[in-house]
């Protein structure tokens, strides 16, 4: 019978070809390719294969690794199989890259120190793997949306909720995903029934020993929510008790009593803390993680104050729609009342709205507004329902934590930021391998943003009559008690109801409502140094111009650019944050927007991505402007590599729920822009006088 040649051997002789040919850096008279081929030509043509392939992506960063990595793989293969030796290299690689090349040889000369903790390893279940299943899970509780991030630990910050980057507890991997599960249900727990406040904020800074405190916190709050969890998700309580060991004593068990009940709150849990021998420590339930009332606090704080504005300004449009259709002259006199129903398994409650004791239909996104407002405040202030602009309120004095700027650490432009960089021909990630910094942008000549709007004067004025009529959405509410015009699919069928001898229901008008825009967006520019001269111009140019349109449409909007040379020295450059002003000091910033150094980008796109954390926006856009592909000096970022590491970085964006798109001047573009950023997520202007008023003109179709 013909062999089949998918399946047959090499032969010895093509092996020492090959390995010669991939190794002839580091080959000499003593060390020969000769003495590889044994060990290689024994295994099966699929293994061979397979080391092969690694033998020539590893000699592309090290010849000497890749000859020892040929030496150890045929014991390693016996030890681990493909999975297992393709992580055994994998982990050999980063040591490579973080220390040295006698640490990445110690570590490939053992390949059985690896196959003893490879079985933990193997059994382990990583977040990446099931970090999507985990969100739409967030996503499908009631309450606010919650995000998922990576770090040591599981705890939540009633916005984010961080999470460990494996799970090895159990030897089943279906019982380590319901640890997980059970990490985000304690979270959104935490989040939606009064785990954070002033209240255990004060509880830990009055204790002596602030850490013995927390984490007998952690643990009570655990044993108080298991019942509300219980209410609103049986069958996840179910199973989250049978991770509760060890079990409390006897003695613990009878101090937990009063946080049993599905009316406790946290101060049960304060009472309960105040009998307890903090000096013991509290059963570790595998699910159970710190407590962190400062982060929570002040993120709650900055919620707390954007989101009574919200709601505030809502009010405002009501009051205005109904005094535009009565023709109410004293718009001061109008008073809006809430009715909250009783709180229902999930802990929500229902509001009816009044104005001046009519019912009024607030827009559909006011539910999960109070949804949010109720679960920091429990309840709605009567401070609330004074409309904006109307009135003398002042805001009362209380907790508050600043406007959110800082709730990234990643903001920070002390030190350095680590960040991991994708190798597309290991499969794999180099572990904090980019170091990136954000610097400042040294003010350039005010005089060129009054140039530009001179410039360009005509065309100004004809983008914010545009972008004026964006400002808010038409939406048309039917079965309304009055509007504008007659629901008919409503008024059909109260006619047949009165044919049949039943009331003609009152609520057959529809009405439009205007709804406010949600939306945040980032532009990152390409600083490198091949947009020296007129491309520099034509993107600042382009900035002036985005920026006098969105200040007419109110969007939240920042803009940071982005160069470097080689992985130690990323750098983003900061020219507007989002909760800055469009004022003197960012138009010298942008002004003073110079060419720099090379363009490394999937970095630049990680850190932004990550800034995103602390912005309340529904669409969260991020727009680059380029001149060309990614490129750094000297390290192998040109070509391949630069383009998958980008397009990683994209893919990790559009996890966190922001939308990518790049606008480019660069020629080339439709030979790597639809694999980086997808087929309909860039364009190209292929005239660079046109970028200012092309960007501005994609900006308005990428949000309308």
């Amino acid at each position: 019978m013909p062999t089949d040649l998918a399946t047959a051997l090499f032969g010895s002789h093509e092996v020492e070809e090959r390995l010669e040919e991939l190794l002839a850096a580091c080959l000499s008279s003593r060390r020969t390719a000769a003495q590889l081929v044994p060990g290689i030509a024994a295994l099966a043509r699929p293994q061979q294969e397979f080391v092969l392939h690694w033998v020539r992506v590893v000699a592309q960063s090290s010849a000497e690794l890749a000859y020892r990595f040929a030496v150890a793989v045929p014991r390693a293969l016996a030890l681990l199989g493909e999975r297992g030796t393709e992580a055994w290299l994998i982990a050999a690689m980063d040591i490579f890259d973080r220390e040295s090349m006698y640490s990445a040889s110690a570590a490939l000369k053992d390949p059985a120190r690896f196959a003893r903790s490879w079985t933990e390893h193997a059994r382990a279940l990583r977040l990446t793997e099931v970090m999507r299943v985990l969100e739409l899970f967030l996503c499908g509780l009631s309450g606010r949306v919650l995000r998922v991030v990576p770090d040591e630990a599981p705890w939540t910050d009633t916005q984010t909720v961080h999470l460990p980057t494996e799970v090895s507890r159990f030897a089943d991997r279906d019982r380590n995903f319901l640890v997980y599960k059970a990490m985000v249900g304690l979270a959104w727990a935490q989040a939606r029934f009064g785990t954070f406040g002033t209240e255990i904020t004060a509880a830990v800074k009055r204790s002596p020993e602030p850490w013995r405190t927390r984490r007998w916190l952690a643990f009570l709050e655990a044993v108080r929510l298991d019942a509300r969890i219980a209410m609103a998700l049986p069958g996840l309580a179910r199973d989250m008790r049978t991770l509760q060991q060890p079990a409390p004593d006897a003695t613990l068990a009878q101090l937990l009593e009063p946080l049993h009940g599905t009316d406790a709150g946290i101060g049960d849990t304060i009472a309960v803390l105040s009998n307890i021998d903090i000096a013991r420590a509290p059963p570790q339930w595998c699910y159970v993680g710190p407590l962190h009332p400062e982060q929570a606090d002040a993120v709650r704080g900055a919620r707390i104050a954007r989101e009574r504005e919200s709601f505030r300004a809502m009010l405002a449009a009501l009051r205005d729609e109904r005094d535009d259709r009565d023709q109410v002259i004293d718009v001061t006199a109008a008073r809006f009342e809430a009715k909250l129903s009783e709180p229902d398994a999930a802990g929500e409650r229902q509001m009816a709205l009044l104005l001046d004791g009519a019912p009024v239909s607030p827009p559909a996104e006011a539910a999960s507004l109070v949804q949010s407002i109720l679960q920091d405040l429990g309840e709605l202030p009567t401070d609330y329902l004074v409309p904006a602009g109307a009135g003398t309120y002042e805001p009362a004095t209380g907790p508050t934590a600043g406007d959110g700027s800082d709730d990234n650490p990643a903001r920070t432009d002390e030190g350095a930021a680590l960040y991991d960089e994708w190798d597309f021909a290991r499969k794999h990630y180099r572990r904090n391998w980019c170091a990136l910094r954000v610097r400042e942008i040294h003010p350039g000549d005010a005089g060129f943003v009054w140039r530009t709007l001179e410039k360009y004067r005509p065309q100004i004025a004809s983008l914010k009559r545009t972008f004026e009529a964006l400002r808010g959405e038409d939406r048309t509410h039917r079965r309304q008690p009055y509007g504008d015009g007659i629901d008919i699919d409503a008024a059909v069928a109260g006619l047949a109801d009165l044919a049949a001898g039943r009331e003609f229901p009152e609520r057959f008008f529809t009405r439009r409502h205007r709804t406010e825009r949600s939306i945040g967006v980032m532009f990152l520019v390409d600083m490198s140094g091949s947009t020296k001269g007129w491309i520099n111009d034509a993107e600042r140019e382009a900035l002036v111009l985005l920026c006098e349109a969105l200040e007419v449409l109110g969007d939240r909007y920042a803009i940071y650019g982005f160069s470097g040379m080689t992985r130690k020295r990323c750098e983003l450059y900061r020219v507007k944050r989002f909760d800055e002003p469009y004022g003197t000091l960012v138009k010298s910033r942008i002004a003073g927007i110079t060419p720099q150094d090379y363009t490394r980008m999937g970095v630049a796109i990680r850190h932004a991505a990550g800034m995103f954390a602390a912005e309340d926006a529904r669409t969260r856009l991020l727009v680059t402007l380029s001149d060309g592909k990614p490129d750094d000096f000297g390290d192998g970022y040109r070509g391949e590599y630069g383009i998958e590491d980008t397009r990683q970085a994209l893919l990790e964006a559009r996890r966190q729920g922001v939308h990518p798109f790049c606008i480019t001047i660069d020629e080339q573009a439709r030979d790597y822009l639809p694999h980086m950023y997808g087929a309909a997520s860039w364009i190209l202007i292929d005239d660079v006088r046109r970028l200012p008023v092309k960007t501005a003109e994609v900006y308005r179709r990428l949000t309308s």
